[in-house]
Order: structure tokens, then sequence, then C-alpha cells
């Protein structure tokens, strides 16, 4: 151990030494007297730059003698143009300042609509978080920090191997589509364990669009995309390190570090987490939270190309061991119906990237690979699954005249698909893999209407052998009749193709049976949406007000139903139609004096009308959908001491749970709230030292799991007149109750 670090050291200075052979510009990014921190500062005309720290401190290098303009820019903030002239073999030293933008919303995105296009300028309405945004209550993992965004809600599906998916404003996981670099690396089988072990430190920001988005990325899109968008290796910091432990036993260690060279630029980053303790706070025999043991390993390369042509490709390795269940517990018992577990060893392989073509027409080649086995046992059930997915998309950006921007292209995602249970077994009960190709072609064109008015029409056409054609058209329209204020309409139709619904874990649990009533159609969706954001600009201060009004109409929706037989999960088309509808608003204020303001909204009413026996319609709400939450995020600093304080959280009104029948537990959860306090104290030479409290009040639900003294139902007759069975889905909020958080954090740019 002590040689890899003294090799790491070794290499590091190595790197740093190579540096003063060029030119260094360095200084401080400020606005006022308050430093601005993440800011970016490039090379116009490149790829190139750097990005600031924590304390706006930022160092950039140009291997060439000449002259260059640097672009600097930051959220919230007016981008400024700065001219230097390199000699080479020497420190520049450049301090910048920047103002208040009164757009406030130049920051790049892509998710939207496939090309790097300002927010600002988006007709489609995206939302953007930065690394900055999630370390104001660190977590171990993108599924939990995720708990933060509005409208957002990390829902926890069991409670033995706490396996969870993402619900969109109200929607279950499988509406979510979830990208990495723009690629469906986490799909299907991967929801449940993909998001986690995405190292924090190569994260350059998070792009969510709520509602239907099928147009541009085919299946799953129907509540929304949630985009993780890795950072640019020519622009990453050279050394970044991050480790904290909590006082519950946790250990978290995130590295990142970075080479490059005219020709290639590389980021290596490794995630370790550790957890190891078994806690029993509610005293039910069983672990509160799983005990695991994580390593995930991402290498990203930029090559440098002629005419700034794109070409990067990105790797990730995973493994996981986790298992939870009865304290007592050991490998010895895996499989066994003595002891009960839920032990989990999961293995993925992920390949990202994109090439430019070398063509006069701007044309894309974007592709992914992922490789997913997953050997558990949930109790005495046995699940063994191997899942492979590719994708790839040829896109073409081509501009008419001076209105219109079109875009066109073609895709193929295969999936190959095998388990050890009938799902993928002939009528012989002879294996017999999942194998689906769907190809798809879709054109959009951005209409310039008016200086203030912008046109989105999109289509997709998609064919799956099952179900025949799909058609996905939207249509986005944007004006913006000053610089303070812009409206957003967007219609749009999502899809999900049938899916082997061993996704859902709380099939496994060794207490229900999946049931498939019969030939499952796609599911549709239609969904409107009205989006107002509006910029208001006082003195040093400033607040951006982001509000949403959406409705969504499903047919074929495929319902879960859990409660017909408490044994069994039955999965059939909805005799009926759903809606998902609500309000939802977000503010981020900054005032004159260092206090920071972010706080959401969501109000929503999520339902489904089905009829009954007797051809009457029957309204039941979905389950883990709150008709109220509610973020915050408030943040002080202490200037003279650089010491920041964040408190931060969540609320929940009460939402509908899976209950057994004559349950003694309520259907409806308590009115509940998490809440964190963490403060960040900052350090010469980029060291930072951060000490938290999370779940402030120890709240943590009640009854988590239904006889949890007998799993294996061995004694289901006895003493039982309510014939109980067992079963881990009863959850609403983490089962973690006050721990103590304690970090360090360190940067070399």
């Amino acid at each position: 151990m002590k040689a890899r670090f003294f090799w790491l050291i070794t290499y590091v200075l190595f790197v740093l030494q190579s540096h003063a052979q060029h030119t260094i510009v360095k200084g401080v990014i400020t606005h006022g007297s308050e430093a601005i921190g993440f800011a970016t500062v490039g090379i116009k005309g490149t790829s190139q730059g750097t990005v600031a720290n924590n304390d706006g401190f930022y160092t950039l290098k140009l291997t060439q003698s000449g002259v260059y303009t640097l672009v600097i820019s930051a959220l919230g903030y007016e981008t400024k143009y700065k001219r230097v002239v390199a000699k080479g073999n020497e420190t520049i030293n450049l301090n910048l300042s920047l103002d208040v933008s009164q757009t406030s919303l130049n920051e790049v995105t892509v998710t939207g609509t496939l090309k790097e296009v300002s927010k600002l300028n988006s007709p489609v309405s995206v939302e953007i978080y930065t690394p900055k945004f999630f370390q104001k209550n660190v977590s171990n993992n993108l599924f939990d920090a995720l708990s933060m965004v509005n409208g957002v809600q990390p829902t926890m599906n069991c409670n033995v191997c706490n396996t969870g998916d993402i619900h969109i404003n109200g929607m279950e996981g499988p509406y979510t589509l979830i990208l990495i670099d723009g690629m469906p690396i986490v799909s299907s089988l991967s929801t449940v364990y993909g998001m986690m072990g995405i190292p924090n430190s190569v994260v350059d920001r998070i792009e969510i669009v709520k509602g239907p988005a099928s147009t541009l990325y085919g299946s799953e899109a129907v509540a929304g995309i949630i985009n993780v968008i890795t950072k640019n290796p020519k622009k990453a910091p050279l050394l970044s390190f991050d480790q904290f432990a909590t006082s519950y036993g946790e250990y978290n260690t995130d590295a990142a570090i970075k080479w490059d060279n005219k020709k290639v630029s590389s980021l290596l980053s490794a995630n370790y987490f550790n957890f190891n303790n078994r806690i029993d706070k509610n005293k039910d025999g069983f672990t509160d939270v799983t005990l695991q043991n994580r390593i995930s390993v991402f290498n990203k390369y930029a090559f440098t190309r002629k005419n700034n042509r794109e070409a990067n490709i990105a790797i990730r390795l995973f493994y996981e061991d986790r298992w939870g269940g009865q304290t007592q517990w050991q490998k010895k018992y895996r499989g066994g119906d003595s002891i009960y577990g839920e032990s989990i060893f999961t293995q993925r392989a992920e390949v990202i990237g994109n090439y430019e073509l070398p063509t006069t027409q701007k044309i894309k080649l974007m592709y992914s690979y992922n490789y997913h086995h997953q050997n558990s046992y949930y109790g005495t059930t046995a699940y063994l699954a191997t899942q492979q997915v590719g994708f790839a998309q040829l896109v073409h950006n081509h501009k008419i005249g001076l209105r219109h921007d079109v875009m066109m292209g073609a895709g193929l995602r295969y999936t190959n698909y095998d388990d050890n249970t009938p799902a993928t077994a002939d009528l012989s009960l002879n294996n017999k893999p999942s194998v689906i190709y769907l190809p798809g072609i879709f054109v959009q064109d951005e209409i310039t209407l008016t200086s203030t008015q912008t046109l989105l029409l999109g289509a997709r056409y998609d064919y799956y052998k099952q179900h025949g054609s799909i058609f996905s058209p939207r249509i986005n329209y944007k004006i913006q009749p000053n610089k303070f204020n812009t409206i957003r309409l967007s219609l749009g139709n999502g899809f999900r193709v049938v899916n082997l619904f061993t996704e859902d874990h709380a099939a496994l649990t060794g207490a229900r049976e999946v049931i498939i009533q019969s030939s499952l159609k796609p599911e549709q969706s239609w969904n409107g949406n009205v989006n107002y954001t509006r910029f208001i600009s006082k003195g040093k201060g400033f607040a951006n007000l982001d509000a949403s009004a959406f409705y969504t109409y499903f047919s074929n929706r495929i319902i879960a139903d859990y409660d017909t037989d408490p044994n069994k999960i039955i999965y059939d088309n909805l005799n009926g139609y759903a809606i998902s509808r609500g309000l939802s608003l977000n503010t981020d204020i900054t005032l004159g004096f260092p206090l920071k303001l972010n706080i959401g909204a969501t109000w929503m009413d999520v339902f489904k009308i089905e009829k009954d026996i007797n051809n009457i319609n029957q309204k039941s709400v979905q389950i883990h959908a709150p008709k109220f939450s509610s973020t915050f995020q408030l943040s002080y600093t202490l200037r003279k001491i650089n010491l920041t304080i964040d408190y931060t959280g969540q609320v929940y009104s009460p939402m509908r749970l899976p209950v057994l029948p004559n349950d003694f537990r309520p259907e409806y959860s308590p009115w509940f709230s998490i809440q964190n306090v963490q403060l960040t104290q900052k350090l010469k030479n980029n060291w930072q030292v951060y000490l938290g409290i999370k779940n402030v009040f120890n709240f943590m639900p009640q009854n988590p799991i239904m006889r949890a003294f007998d799993p294996f139902d061995k004694n289901v007759n006895q003493n039982n007149p309510n014939a109980y069975t067992f079963d881990p889905s009863y959850n609403y909020a983490p089962l973690q109750g006050r721990r103590v958080i304690l970090g360090i954090r360190y940067t070399v740019y």
C-alpha cells in the first residue's frame, strides 16, 4: 500500500513539474468580495479549459505561445471574455470579476434537444444540478443524493435488500430513463443497482427533464430523464480526493486523477464504499441497512482532433457484495431456510462513447454497451440473471436557412436477458433468453419563428417485433418576451415496451410470486407541461423562479396488483386509465449578504381509474406518491473564517403504502421530514473538512417488516388470526436514524 501511495505522489509531482514548462494562468474568480466556486475557464474555439475550485481559484495551462481568448462563465453570472498573451515558461496572475447575469441561465444543456444549447435558449425545460449542489449534503451514491431534487423521489422497495428506484412526479422507477453522457446505461435489470458507485469525482452536472422524451430516447423515457454528464478530462482537476466516515460505520472514498497531452486526455476515478456494521435500531431482528462492500472504477478518454471534432470513450467497472437479513445471518446460510438473508453479488461493465465523423456535415455516432450479472438469493429464492444492452445512434445536425435547425437520427437498441425464472423459458420450460431488437428513427426541427419565439417539432418511429410500430411525436414552444421572463409549453408522447418484471425486486423477497395476467401491451402516455421562469435581480442579489404545471394520461398502463392476493404480485394492463397531474415551484435565491436559499415544492395527484367486476369505475391512489413534497437548502458563509453552514431537508405528506389484508399498520404514512446540517471548513492549499449530522430529528418508519420473526412463513397458521405473511415492502423513509458524518476533501488544479 505504501509503495502504491509513493508512486501516486511521484506521478502527481511529475505532472505538476511538467506544467512548469508552459505558460500558467492562475487567479481567483469573484463577484464583489465573494468567491465564485466551480466557475469554468475555457479557451475560445477549443474544448480545453479548467474549472475553479470552491474558493474560486483556478489554474490554466497554455501549451504554446500565442494570443488566447479566455471564456469565463458561471451559473448566475454574465459570461466574460479576457485576452491573454502567452510567451512561454511564465506564470500570469489573473484575477477575474463576474457580474450577476440578467438572464442567469447561460449554462449549457444537451438533454432536451441532443445538442449543446444554453438552458435559456432551450425550448425544452431542463433542470441542471452541479456537484456543489450535492456537496451540501454528502452522500455515498447518486441514488440517495437525488432526494435533494424537488419532484424526484428515490423510493426504497425492500427493507431487507434495500433495493429502490427513482420516481419523477409520482411515477415509478421503470418510467424514468437514466443516462450517462446521453447513453441509456442504467435501465431494466440494472435500475436497482446501476446508480450505485458512480464516482462523484467524475460528475460534471446532472440534467433532469420531467415529462416524456421518447421522441429522442425511445422506450422508458415516460416520466422523465436523468442524464449524468461526466467531466471532460481536458477540464477536470489534476487530482481530487474525498473521504468520509459516519457514526454508523460507513466508509466512503472517492478519488480521481487526470493526465493529458496534445492528443489525448484521460480521467481515472475510483469509488470504494464499505459498511459492515450490523445495526438493528428498531429491534425487529433484521438489519436496518444492508451491509455493503462496493468498488467502482471509471476511466474516460478525450481525443484531440482536427476542427475540434468530438471523440471520447469511457469505461466503468463495478462490483458489489451486499446483504441484509436477520442479524445472525452468515454466508453459510445463503439460500437456506434456517436464517433469513438476502444476498446479492453484482458485476457490471460499461462502455460509453461518441465519435464525430470527419465529414463536412455534423454527424455524430453515439454508442454504449453494458454487461450486468447478478447472483442473488432472496431467502430460499435464487435469482441468477445476466443482461447485455447495446445501443448505437447516428445523429445528423443541419441548419437550413436562418430559421430551421434540423436534427435527424437512427438508432438501435439490443437487449439480451437471461435468468433462472420462468420469464425466460419456453412452453416446455427450456431456457430461452429474451432477445429484443428495437430499431428507431427520429427527426426534429427547431424553428426560430421570431426573435422571441421558438417552435420545436419532433417525431420518432420505433419498431418492436412483439407490438409492431410505435409512433412518438412531440411539440415544444418557447416565448421569451424579455430577458427576465420565459414561458415554455410542451406536449409529447412516451412509451415503454414490455419488460421482464423481475426488475421489481419486491417480487424476489421470497414473500410474493410474480403473475403476468395476460399478453402485455406497450404502455403509452401523453403529457402536457407549462413552464414559467422568471429572473429577478436587485443589487448584489438575484432570484430564479421556476414554476410548472404538468398532466400525464396513461393508457395500457401496466399495474402491479399487491392487493388481490398477499402472496402474489399480479401484472396486467390497466382496464381503464391512469393520471399524474400537479404543480411544482423551485426558487433559487442569492442575497446581498452570504445567505443562499433553494426551496422547492411539488403538489401532485397520481391515481388510476379501473372498472370493477360490475363495470363501474373505481379510483385508487398510486402507492408511494405523496400529495405534497418539498426540498430546501439554506447556506450561510462566515467569510472571515471560511466556514459554510448548510441546512438541507425534505418534507413529505402522507403517501399510500402497500399493506396486507387486515393490516394493523396505517395504509398512509404520517407527515415526516428528513433534515440534515453540515459544516464545511475551507483550509489552505485546497483542503476542506466537513462535519455533519444526518437525519437530525432521528426519524425512522415504524413496523417496516411484517412477521420478521417468521420470515419463511413456517408458522403462519399458528396464533395468526389475520393470516399475516412475511412482507418487507412497507417502506416510505430510510431506515437510518441520526448519524454523524466526518469527511475531508482535497483538490489540485
